[in-house]
């Protein structure tokens, strides 16, 4: 018992109250409750440990983005390690008022139970294309570790308007096609939101005016696929995780051509949804995405100090 009252006590001690800068926070709607939660979080994880020890933790690592980049199979890689507990659905805390007015309290029982030495660790893709995310991040916790998964911005697009397309077509309404949305006029649409949340350099921009470079690690999503394995070593190294995941975790699945999961003898594959298959699209239009991403990826490349290997 005495143990058990140590622990949670230790554990308490990891959740400081949330830092703020007092310039500018509690300047937007929801704030003020925020902190004011965030002062009685101590007692509630307190009250909320299960008998053996584990308790509900805020996620010391957050998976940012981006949407239909890669982020539930860099999840579901991740938590092969056993140091890892992640949070099962996208959250949306951060960039969704109704849930971030309600404060920390809510967020935190959110979050799976898990142990002291456990690393907690939500996504929610929406957040990296968000403008109010960023600041509201650093307010909760300046020294957050975030994973970004990126792939090539041309066949993200593809795969955003995929998505809307079969969420359509299960619920048996109609949906235009893609050209319908890339093209207005004769030119290509640039209003169209899946090519905006292919900026990566705009919305990377908003990151660093609150996190160091150094606190985020960007996955290579397009390589992920090819070769987990490697992309994840970086990650565990990145998170300060020691190495538990092994090349024999992975397995091509050629049936439904991506690498697949073996986690203890058990096999999982991620949701038919994932990998589905692209619309046709002209050459000539597939052409015009990747000239128009030219300028954008190379102004993302050098703000990040890197190159990736997209069109």
């Amino acid at each position: 018992m005495a143990a058990l009252l140590l622990g949670a006590v230790m554990l308490a001690v990891q959740l400081q109250p949330v830092p703020s800068r007092p310039a500018v926070y509690g300047s937007e709607p929801g704030q003020q409750e925020l902190v004011g939660k965030a002062a009685t979080l101590q007692g509630e994880v307190l009250e909320g440990a299960a008998p053996n020890g584990s308790a509900q933790q805020l996620p010391q690592t957050i998976i940012i983005g981006v949407r239909k980049g890669g982020t539930r199979a860099l999840l579901e890689m991740l938590s092969l390690h056993p140091d890892v507990a992640a949070a099962e659905n996208e959250v949306h805390f951060f960039d969704w008022e109704e849930h971030y007015s309600q404060g920390l309290g809510w967020y935190l029982r959110q979050m799976p139970f898990s142990s002291p030495h456990q690393l907690t660790v939500e996504k929610t893709p929406a957040y990296f294309t968000s403008p109010k995310v960023p600041e509201r991040v650093h307010s909760m916790n300046p020294s957050i570790r975030l994973l970004l998964i990126l792939r090539d911005p041309s066949e993200r697009v593809l795969s955003d308007y995929t998505q809307v397309f079969y969420n359509h077509v299960q619920k048996h309404k109609p949906y235009p096609s893609i050209e319908e949305f890339l093209v207005r006029d004769g030119r290509l649409n640039v209003d169209y939101k899946a090519l905006n949340r292919s900026l990566y350099h705009v919305h990377m921009h908003n990151w660093l005016r609150f996190f160091p470079l150094r606190r985020i690690h960007i996955v290579d999503g397009d390589r992920l696929i090819r070769d987990p394995f490697p992309e994840i070593q970086k990650v565990e190294r990145f998170l300060k995780l020691s190495p538990q995941i092994n090349a024999s975790n992975f397995y091509f699945n050629k049936t439904k051509g991506f690498y697949c999961l073996r986690d203890g003898g058990r096999d999982r594959c991620l949701h038919e949804s994932k990998g589905r298959a692209h619309p046709q699209i002209d050459p000539k239009l597939l052409n015009k995405l990747h000239e128009y991403f030219h300028e954008p990826n190379k102004k993302f490349f050098e703000l990040v100090g890197r190159t990736f290997d997209w069109h």
